[in-house]
Formats: structure tokens, C-alpha cells, sequence
């Protein structure tokens, strides 16, 4: 029996690797901070037509409302109930998104905060999305409800409340996150209420979550939550589907908790990847493109197909989390290109891309000041709408990375190479290089400071290709660049290092 229980929990596990994703879409991408009814309208009009797998949503359930005047991002980070109303909207809007992207083949995963509840400082009152009262000094939240009994603080060992080592595992888990009042998951009830607000959204609809914390909470802890949770809804889904799991796990090395811990309850954030290749990409302590040969499992990361992967998120491309300043993101718009191609391209992990926000970045000693600053928001709080341009890109303060030509192409390439294996490498031995996925798409970045002027094996069919970094396949003309493939499998490519992208892209749908 024993036996047929544990066979019963890895099926499960393993089940919850599985992005869901349909119609062979493989990417998800992060909409931060957008309202749902601007998500809806995304994954019908952009999201589903463009191949895009699924939207990662910033948390929905009620927070802290911190207004002096501004209202910061991280507010999203402070629950105070599980019900399901936030600056993005109401509940009803939220479901209208969850049936409205589904119905167009587009998955959403929930960013869920289940490991804490807002700061012990975060005062009592109504000052939540909702309006629902709380009182933090108190540990008391009547909507949920928990009370002071719900909470880690009894099994803290540090002075202030708060992890003060973060080489002691115990203090990592059971005390205080910057504050953040600590949720005892070893309980049965806060168990069963945290199940319980899953739960409703996978009925709703949704495909899966991004687990936030997951450093600070006992794996068996987190096992026991997962496996109260319910099938996916078979409107959407084929009966028997597990939603997916992705947890967030900082793990650079040097720290007893390790990420391989999580490894048999869903995937985890391979933080190391965005980490490594920003040093990579800006050239640093002698890397080079050429180094990236045996990308992935090669570089001590994860296993492939434990892996969620990215070259930035929503912490640190404001300089939290991992990574400091190697990180790359927007604001270093010609290197993210080719980063983010070049993530796209590779087999390594389930790729996500970020959908970002400016603020007004205001560095003072290396550390950016404004880090803090919430999404495009009227004078009274509420957040903006994202207005799409005539040249498909968004205004308003929306960076709307995922609507760059060049990384929506590569998230169209990755999905018509989805499967193929990792070929035909070439590099200059310095920051040139070229890879194929089988005979069905061929990559060719130039990250030297002169120009790429060689002729390489592709792996595919003899043929003229648009390049879908500088143009795309239109009808049955390109408006890019376009590159011969003779018989033998075999292209010449030119790539300035002056040039807006200095990349090249092909695959088997962009062939004229």
C-alpha cells in the first residue's frame, strides 16, 4: 500500500513539470502588473495569434494598499486575504480573462504568495485592495481568517524576527522574510486555506502557478499543499491534467538550501541562467559567446527538464533577487534582443519572457532609488491601461518586450523547431556563433566588435529564407534580409557589428 501511495505522489509530482501548454506553444510570457481586461485582450488579439504558450499573472489576491502618495509593485508581494480583487481588477474580470485567454489556446499561471502575509509593520485598518479590514500588529486576518496562531514566529530563533543567516536553513524557512509575517505551512489548517485559494483558481481555469518564496518554505510543507490541489478544468484541459509548478528557488551556490530540493514537486527558477549569460552578453571577466558551446546542464544549471528559465524578472532587473548588474534587460535594448534570441533558440529549460514597465531610474551609489516604483497609474492609484501603438508596440510607460518583432519571431521560431535537437555549432572562438535545431531553424548572433563574414552548415533544406530578426516572411515576400541555403545545406552570412541586431534567424515556416 505504502508503495502504491508513494508511486501515486511522484505520478503527481512529475505531472506538475508540464506546462500544459497547447497546440505546440511553447514560451510563456510575464505580464507585469497588466489589468486583466488588458490581458484578455492581448491573448486574443496578440498572445493566441503569435504562438505564445501562456501569461504569468502578478498575484490576484488582496494586498496592502501603501499610499503616501505612491503605491510600489512589491505591494502585490503583501497578501491580506485570499479573496480576488487587486489593482489589476475584480474577480469577475479575472475570470473573464482566465475563459477568454483558454478559449484562444493561451494558459494562465498565477504568481501565488503563500509563504507569508504582509509586513508585521503594514499596520491595521482597511488600506487593502478590497477594503477588508486587518490588523498586522495583531497576525489578525478575519477574511482568510488566520490569527496569531497561524503564524512561524514561535519557531523563530533570531532576535529581530527576521532570517538574519542565511546559512541556517531553519531561520531561511521559519523566520521572517524582510519582515514579512511568516505563514506556519506545517499546519493543517493553513494548509487546507492556502489548498482551498488555489484550488479556486484551477477550477476557474488556470493552467498552473509560479510559487513565490519557495526558498522559505519546507519542501515536504509545500508537497502537502500541492497534493491537495484539483485536476485541471476540463473545459481547457484533457482530464487528468496536473497544473503546472514553477517555484521560485534563488540558488547561486554558497547557501545550504539548494535548489534540487524542489526538483520532485514541479520545476524551479534557474536563476543561475540570466545570471551567467548577462556576463555572457556584457563581455565580463573574459566570457565569450564562444563559451556557450555546452549552454545548460554544461554550466552547472539544473536539469533541462526541471528548469524554468529567463534572462530577466521582475526583481532583478531592478537590481533584487540575483544576478546584480549582469543582469540584462530593456534598458540595454540591443543586447536583450540577441540574449532573449538566443534563449529562445536553445533547447535548455521552459523559456519565459518579461513584459515590463519603465520607472524613472534615479542610481545613486550603484543602487537604483526609484526600484520601488509601481506600474503607469492615474492620480488616484488605479493602474493604467496598455495602449497599443499603430506600429504595434505599446505606449503609455508599457515596454511590452513581448511585442518586439525579434522576440516575437523567436518565440514563433522556437515553437516550429519545438523537439529538435541542438546542432551544428560554429563559433570564431571570441563572441561569434552559430547553432541549428535539426533541419528545422538556424541561429547566427555577431557579438564581436567587427563584422561576421562566413559561410556555414545550417542542416536545412536547400532554399531562400526570410530572416526573421531584421523582417519576416509576409505572404509570400520577406521583409528583411533573406538568406540561400544551398543544396548541401550550406549559407554564407554577413552580419556588421553596426547593425541595429546583429543576429540572424531562420526556420522552416520562414522559408519563401
Amino acid at each position: 500500500m505504502k508503495v502504491l501511495i508513494l508511486a501515486m505522489l511522484l505520478g503527481l509530482s512529475f505531472a506538475q513539470h508540464n506546462p500544459n501548454t497547447k497546440h505546440g506553444r511553447t514560451s510563456i510570457v510575464h505580464l507585469f502588473e497588466w489589468r486583466w481586461a488588458d490581458i484578455a485582450a492581448e491573448c486574443e488579439r496578440y498572445l493566441g495569434p503569435n504562438g505564445f504558450g501562456g501569461v504569468q499573472i502578478s498575484p490576484p489576491s488582496e494586498s496592502i494598499v501603501v499610499s503616501n502618495p505612491w503605491r510600489p509593485w512589491w505591494e502585490r508581494y503583501q497578501p491580506i486575504s485570499y479573496n480576488l480583487c487587486s489593482r489589476s481588477g475584480n474577480e469577475n474580470e479575472l475570470r473573464d480573462m482566465i475563459t477568454r485567454c483558454n478559449n484562444v489556446g493561451v494558459n494562465i499561471y498565477v504568481d501565488a504568495v503563500i509563504n507569508h502575509m504582509c509586513g508585521a509593520g503594514g499596520g491595521e485598518g482597511r488600506h487593502s485592495s478590497c477594503g477588508t479590514y486587518f490588523s498586522a500588529n495583531r497576525k489578525e486576518f478575519p477574511s482568510v481568517p488566520y490569527t496569531s496562531w497561524d503564524f512561524n514566529d514561535g519557531k523563530c530563533r533570531t532576535g529581530s524576527g527576521n532570517i538574519e543567516n542565511y546559512q541556517d536553513v531553519n531561520q531561511v524557512r521559519n523566520c521572517r522574510l524582510v519582515g514579512l509575517l511568516d505563514l506556519s505551512l506545517e499546519k493543517d489548517y493553513v494548509r487546507g486555506k492556502v489548498a482551498d485559494y488555489m484550488n479556486k483558481l484551477i477550477d476557474m481555469g488556470v493552467a498552473g502557478f509560479r510559487v513565490d518564496a519557495c526558498k522559505h518554505m519546507w519542501p515536504g510543507d509545500l508537497g502537502a499543499v500541492y497534493g491537495r490541489l484539483h485536476n485541471l478544468n476540463t473545459r481547457w484541459f484533457s482530464p487528468g491534467s496536473r497544473p503546472f509548478v514553477f517555484q521560485e528557488v534563488i540558488d547561486l551556490g554558497g547557501e545550504p538550501i539548494k535548489s534540487s530540493e524542489y526538483f520532485g514537486l514541479g520545476r524551479v527558477t534557474e536563476f543561475k541562467y540570466g545570471a551567467k549569460l548577462g556576463t555572457v552578453m556584457r563581455k565580463w571577466n573574459g566570457e565569450k559567446l564562444s563559451f556557450l558551446k555546452n549552454w545548460g546542464e554544461g554550466w552547472g544549471f539544473m536539469p533541462s527538464d526541471k528548469a524554468l528559465v529567463f534572462v530577466d524578472n521582475h526583481d532583478n532587473q531592478r537590481g533584487h533577487g540575483a544576478g546584480g548588474a549582469s543582469i540584462v534587460t530593456f534598458w540595454d535594448a540591443r543586447l536583450y534582443k540577441m540574449a532573449v534570441g538566443l534563449m529562445l533558440a536553445h533547447p535548455y529549460g521552459v523559456t519565459r519572457v518579461m513584459s515590463s514597465f519603465r520607472w524613472n531610474r534615479h542610481i545613486v551609489n550603484g543602487k537604483d532609488q526609484n526600484d520601488w516604483m509601481g506600474p503607469p497609474s492615474h492620480g488616484d492609484g488605479s493602474t493604467k491601461p496598455v495602449p497599443i501603438n499603430p506600429d504595434s508596440t505599446c505606449g503609455d510607460g508599457w515596454v511590452c518586450e513581448h511585442r518586439w518583432r525579434q522576440i516575437r519571431n523567436m518565440v514563433i521560431f522556437r515553437n516550429v523547431v519545438n523537439g529538435q535537437p541542438f546542432s551544428n555549432w560554429w563559433d570564431n572562438r571570441s563572441n561569434q556563433i552559430a547553432f541549428g535545431r535539426g533541419n528545422r531553424g538556424f541561429i547566427v548572433i555577431n557579438n564581436d566588435d567587427w563584422d561576421l563574414d562566413v559561410t556555414l552548415s545550417t542542416g536545412m533544406p536547400g532554399g531562400t529564407y526570410c530572416d526573421v530578426i531584421s523582417g519576416q516572411k509576409d505572404g509570400g515576400r520577406c521583409t528583411g534580409k533573406q538568406v540561400q541555403v544551398g543544396g548541401d545545406g550550406r549559407a554564407h552570412f554577413r552580419i556588421s557589428n553596426r547593425d541595429e541586431d546583429p543576429f540572424i534567424a531562420i526556420h522552416a515556416d520562414s522559408k519563401l
